[in-house]
């Protein structure tokens, strides 16, 4: 009995996890830890979501089994959004599916429609799910880069000019968890040309399509004519509305996909608890005034954070969206590497950040930090980030503090 479970062979360690352990057993110890390495907002949702979620937790009939594909209202006040933000139109009934958060949404939806065997193509570095929900499903990854320039249509070219099978499925996700990169409408024009050609299904994951800045909001793949013949997206109430823990998500898009992940979804679960998706419709059908002001926190943190860090020593690209940093190791300490990078500056500047390595070979070189602590701890970092450094013999500014 001691051979290993199937799936679990092709599950490498999380690489993560080891410094979420670190992290974990200095804080038992007592040590302050200023939390930069998980996207956990910090941030509450608004009032009125958590006096809705009171109110039907009052009523007798709520606590039954949901629905698996959402409520019917849920379903719809997604549809009402993709209206209002994207001028896109969806069928709440074929073309919208409420998910345990996007992760869960992505993993079913891999369940759904893979083929052991199968070549799926990921970005590398990407999220996990976008890798390994697909290789728990019995398929083989073939990575693309996740800069969205022209090597990024080249690589896309090989891919399906050199792989047996062709690639069936495409995964894309911007903004990107990690690296916060971003694209245009032209790129997404693109997308679904090359897809219809190449007979390729795109998943498009905009978990962080409200937390954008410099005034550049992000579109989405259904924007693009014809785009729901070969696409689904995946977007989430998690960053948004600061509702991480509650897990609500949707998938919507292309009718047979949608309706291959309602297939599979009512053999796996009974959709979230009802008063959890009655004050989801009340974020997304009620005043909007919260997303605007999260959207104008995060862009502060972040230029505290760039200008900080930069004057401790480390400088890092102001990140265009998202909740995060996508950071290269400061030069003089890139040979350390991202998992050990991570490791000394949790021991020796009580800082922890998520190494580069975790999310794909190709992020080693890079941490990602996210912006989940106020403008004050944020400084309080950089204060202990410059003493490290300094520490290192890596040459901090002379002038300034951070």
């Amino acid at each position: 009995m001691s051979e290993e479970f199937y799936r679990m062979k092709r599950l490498p360690p999380y690489v993560i996890a080891e410094v979420n352990a670190m992290r974990a057993a200095a804080r038992a110890a007592g040590e302050d830890i200023i939390d930069l390495g998980m996207g956990n907002p910090d941030l509450p949702p608004p009032d009125h979501v958590i006096a809705k979620l009171c109110e039907v937790a009052q009523k007798p009939s709520a606590h039954g089994y949901s629905q698996s594909m959402g409520i019917p209202g849920l379903r719809r006040a997604q549809a009402n959004y993709y209206g209002r933000r994207f001028g896109v139109d969806l069928d709440p009934e074929t073309e919208v599916v409420v998910t345990m958060g996007s992760k869960e949404g992505l993993a079913s939806l891999a369940t759904a429609i893979t083929a052991p065997g199968d070549v799926v193509l990921a970005p590398n570095p990407s999220y996990p799910i976008h890798m390994f929900g697909f290789i728990i499903a019995g398929a083989t990854i073939r990575s693309v880069p996740t800069t969205p320039d022209e090597h990024y249509w080249k690589s896309l070219e090989r891919a399906m000019a050199f792989t047996v099978p062709r690639p069936s499925i495409l995964v894309v996700g911007y903004p990107s968890n990690p690296t916060a990169e971003t694209v245009d409408l032209a790129f997404y024009e693109r997308l679904v040309a090359w897809a219809k050609e190449n007979k390729v299904w795109v998943l498009s994951d905009l978990a962080y399509s409200e937390l954008y800045y410099d005034g550049n909001p992000t579109p989405s793949i259904l924007q693009v004519l014809g785009a729901k013949d070969v696409a689904v997206e995946f977007t989430s109430l998690s960053k948004t509305y600061s509702m991480a823990g509650w897990r609500i998500g949707f998938a919507v898009g292309n009718r047979q996909l949608i309706a291959a992940l309602k297939r599979v979804k009512s053999y796996l679960d009974y959709g979230a608890f009802t008063p959890i998706q009655a004050a989801a419709c009340a974020a997304l059908n009620g005043p909007q005034d919260i997303v605007q002001k999260n959207r104008e926190l995060y862009h502060k943190r972040r230029d505290v954070m760039v200008e900080a860090f930069g004057r401790a020593g480390w400088d890092i690209p102001a990140p265009k969206a998202s909740m995060f940093a996508w950071a290269p190791l400061p030069p003089a300490l890139k040979e350390m590497g991202s998992l050990e990078f991570s490791k000394q500056l949790l021991t020796h500047a009580k800082v922890a950040v998520a190494p580069g390595v975790g999310y794909g070979e190709d992020g080693e070189g890079f941490v990602r930090i996210a912006m989940v602590e106020n403008e004050q701890r944020l400084r309080q970092a950089a204060r202990n980030i410059k003493q490290y450094l300094k520490s290192m013999g890596v040459n901090t500014p002379a002038k300034g503090a951070a």
